[in-house]
């Protein structure tokens, strides 16, 4: 019997970023994955959590069980967090365009979006103060002023920091998630 994803012969399946024809176009969608520092950052919140669910446990076998249901409380909060870094990105959808940070959520009709283009730009390195030149995706508002830009991806964020052609196939996706939709 022949195992052909264990030969060496054949050559990898690159996993492309369209759309399955089962999926349903109606959802939520982020048009390109998490990267590896957002994923890597994300992973040590969840062991942290284990590390404190197994302090909840131990302190709940000894007795306390009210300073167990406290640790218990955090190591929640410390999942949720995880989870919320995970979300984290821009979301499309026929109906617009979901910018989602750590501590808000901002929806955008498509009807209110004047463009969706890619800039040259001083950006923020991983969300840290200090800026790098590096190319921004941003959202252009018909109801904003021009100094009002919101930056939706960077190549210097958590997602696409030393992976330009992710970047690149990110922007243009949105790009064209926006050119089709405000047509319509």
């Amino acid at each position: 019997m022949p195992l052909p994803f264990l030969t060496a012969d054949r050559a990898f399946e690159t996993a492309e970023d369209v759309a399955l024809p089962y999926e349903d176009r109606d959802r939520w969608r982020r048009p390109y994955r998490p990267g590896p520092w957002r994923v890597g950052a994300a992973a040590l919140w969840l062991l942290l959590a284990s590390f404190v669910l197994f302090a909840a446990v131990l302190i709940a076998l000894t007795g306390s069980v009210s300073e167990a249901a406290v640790i218990l409380g955090v190591a929640l909060v410390v999942i949720l967090g995880a989870l919320r870094l995970l979300r984290v990105g821009v979301w499309v959808s026929p109906r617009g365009l979901r910018h989602v940070r750590y501590f808000g959520t901002r929806t955008t009709p498509w009807a209110e979006i004047a463009a969706v283009r890619t800039v040259q730009q001083p950006v923020r390195w991983l969300g840290l103060p200090r800026t790098v030149q590096g190319q921004a995706l941003i959202l252009v508002r018909t109801d904003r002023q021009a100094q009002a830009l919101p930056l939706l991806l960077t190549t210097h964020n958590a997602d696409f920091l030393a992976r330009p052609g992710s970047f690149d196939r990110a922007a243009d996706t949105i790009e064209a998630w926006a050119a089709e939709n405000r047509r319509d």
